[in-house]
This record gives C-alpha cells, structure tokens and sequence, in this order.
C-alpha cells in the first residue's frame, strides 16, 4: 500500500500493497485507434460523491460463505477484492492472500462471541470465488495462480472477458497479475518485480497460461518500479490500465498513479501496450505520473476508476494518517488526466478498534441506475498481531461494500 496506515495494515500473510511494471528500451510512438490523450471529453463534467450507504447484502453473504462451518478447504476471508462477470452470468471474485481451512462456532479460545479459525489454517497468496444470482456457490483449488519460483508470489488485480484471439467467436478471461518477491525492510510486503497477464478458459476457468507483459527487475529503485491492473476501464476500442508505484512512507504518504491503455482485445501481447510519458502516448517508454505529488495528493497502493456520465472518477484512500479510514475521490475528463482533488472524502464502518481500511475498489457489473458499487478491505493495525487477531475473529479479514451515488462537484 502506499501511505503508511496501508503498509501497517497490509503483510502478516494478508493485504495487498501495490507496485507497478515499467518497459526499458527504445522509444516508438504509435497510435492504433485514436492517437489523442484520450476519449472525447464534450461531456465531461466535474463529479463527486453525493451520497453513499453500506451495501448490507453483500457484505452478509460474505459472512455467510465465510463462516459456513462445513466445509475444510475453501475462502474464509481475504483481501484485494476484484470481480468480473462471466459470459454465463456468473461473477468471478479475485482475491489474494486468502484463508483457507476450517472455521468454528464461538465462543473462541479466548471465550469471545466470534467465529474464529486454528491459527495454523492453510494461507494461500491468491483464490477465486464463483457467485451465482448473488449467492456464493464455491471456491476454485487455490492458489489459482501459482508461486512463479521460490520466494515469489503472484496477486491478481483487475480482469476482463476478451476474444481469444482478434475476431475469434471464442471468450477467454484475462486476469492482470502483480508479481512480487520477498524482500527486506524498507520492502517487508515484498519488492515489486513485474506485470503480468493470466489466460483463464471458459466456461471452466483453467489456468492456461501466463505472459510477463512489464518486467521491472531492471529497474533499480524497487519505489520507482511501477505495476499495472488494479483497475481498467474500458473506452472507444481502448481499455485503460491504471497502476502505480510504491511510495516509501518516510518521505511519500501517497503514490504516484500511472495509466497504460491496450487496444480492445491485446491484454495479454506485450507489444500493444502503450504508456502515458506525460505528453503523449509511446510504447517501451518509462510512464509519467497522471496523478500524486507524493505528499497532499496521491493515491493508495491499490485503487479503482470508473467512467461516470464522460467523467472518469478515482477512488483511493486519502494520502497521509487519514488513509487508515478515509476513502477519498478525484475526477477527470481524461485517463491521462489533469486528476482535479482530491474532492469527497467519507470514512466506510469499520468493526472495531484496531482495524484500518485500504483497497476500495467499484465492481461496475453490480452497478447501474446511478449507483456504483465498491468494496473495502479491512485488517488489523498491529502487524505482530494481526495473525493471531484474524483467526480469533475471523470475520475481520473480508470485503465489505458499499453503494455511492455520484453527482455534480458543486
């Protein structure tokens, strides 16, 4: 995560912190579709948030699902919530690190009213969850994506239903993947390393392969290594990749935001990936930030953007101490911005002392009517004791969601 309160809430075999892919080498500028800065902007008007409500329904069947007693080997809880729905109607949940195993009824060893897990239940660094007409209905084997070598892990972020190939009749999803490695302090939630694009098959989600899209390993500075995918919006035969990098909390309490965009359908081949150098679109260019001076405005390591009545709005956690509760929002009429804010803030619930926010991310599939819906993250503050805390209360570490409504910045 990018500010402070997020790294503090993130490893402990759980959160997710964000990084980012750059691409070395030549320069080439191109410009498949359109070769402006971005969609046409006629209708573009300044939004904010005008209202927003917890989504009670969604969160509860999380609960339900977690804390079904029954079963030994699926999602008990987990963080880096992302969704995408199927050609089936079925929605795809993508998390990373994921609880697994067995929980019990309360009271827990401590004689506490909570459903609680052994603290030696199986911990996987990344799971999917399929959801059928609102209802969870199982957990695919986990981890989906596995270890790409000793001491590397993979965490999936945003995803999209694409054709096979240009023109094929044939649906595939595509899963962006952040690889990180284990690394020391100042990068104890792991060193940022690459972007990569996961093929998954459908209708029965087989893993078929995997492609590096932005190798950052030759990147010196890990801070300056950027990962794309926590977000994509899609846009005139475009789709918009956002990522960013890792700020150090020391001198940067927010991150820097960067977007990449790829013609319709070219998630998952390198060469169509182009990137935003700060005054035009280039590919093996190193990307310029759209967004973040690093210390008023920024963003968290994970956030989301929706395209709203020609409006891209941005949501992320506020830069600074607020980033522990407070979700905050920017709007443009560009992906490449300028980024105007940071506009509304609101402070989700939280269940209790000691836990923090981070991650908000919309899911546009369950949105609509003037709504949007997002979810949060939720872990414990104390990293020496967050382990031990999300298993004697297990309802700690999962999603929770919310309705916003949007509307004119006044």
């Amino acid at each position: 995560m990018p500010d402070d309160a997020a790294r503090a809430r993130q490893r402990t075999g759980t959160g997710i912190a964000l990084a980012l892919a750059l691409v070395l080498g030549a320069v080439l500028v191109t410009g498949r579709p359109d070769d402006d800065s971005g969609p046409d902007a006629d209708d573009c008007r300044p939004r904010t948030v005008a209202s927003w409500s917890d989504d009670t329904a969604l969160t509860d069947e999380f609960a339900r699902y977690g804390d079904d007693a029954g079963r030994t080997d699926d999602w008990t809880g987990g963080d880096g919530t992302h969704s995408v729905r199927l050609p089936d109607g079925r929605l795809l949940w993508l998390f990373s690190d994921t609880f697994l195993g067995r929980v019990h009824r309360p009271p827990n060893p401590v004689g506490e009213s909570y459903t609680w897990r052994d603290t030696t239940a199986p911990m996987v660094r990344n799971s999917a969850v399929l959801m059928r007409d609102g209802r969870l209905e199982g957990t695919l084997p986990a981890p989906l994506f596995p270890d790409p070598a000793p001491g590397q892990w993979r965490w999936p972020v945003a995803a999209r239903v694409e054709a096979r190939a240009p023109g094929s009749s044939e649906q595939v999803v595509k899963v962006l993947l952040w690889v990180r490695r284990d690394g020391q302090h100042p990068w104890i939630y792991g060193v940022p390393t690459a972007t990569e694009v996961a093929t998954l098959s459908l209708p029965d989600l087989r893993l078929e392969s995997v492609v590096t899209v932005l190798d950052q390993q030759q990147v010196a500075d890990p801070s300056r290594r950027v990962l794309f995918g926590t977000t994509l919006v899609e846009e005139d035969g475009w789709t918009y990749v956002f990522g960013g990098d890792d700020g150090r909390p020391a001198s940067r309490p927010a991150s820097h935001a960067y977007v990449a965009r790829v013609p319709e359908g070219g998630l998952g081949d390198p060469a169509a990936w182009e990137f935003w150098d700060g005054s035009q679109w280039q590919t093996r260019a190193r990307p310029r930030p759209v967004l973040g001076d690093g210390l008023r405005t920024g963003v968290g390591s994970a956030f989301s953007v929706a395209r709203d009545e020609g409006t891209y709005v941005l949501f992320t956690m506020a830069a600074g101490a607020e980033g522990l509760t407070t979700v905050a929002s920017y709007w443009a009429c560009s992906p490449t911005g300028p980024w105007h804010g940071p506009a509304h803030r609101f402070t989700p619930a939280l269940p209790g002392n000691g836990t923090a926010a981070y991650n908000p991310q919309t899911h546009p599939e369950l949105s609509g009517d003037g709504r949007l819906v997002l979810s949060y993250d939720v872990n414990w503050l104390e990293m020496s004791a967050a382990a031990a805390m999300l298993s004697r209360n297990v309802s700690l570490y999962r999603p929770r969601f919310l309705t916003v409504r949007l509307g004119p910045r006044e």
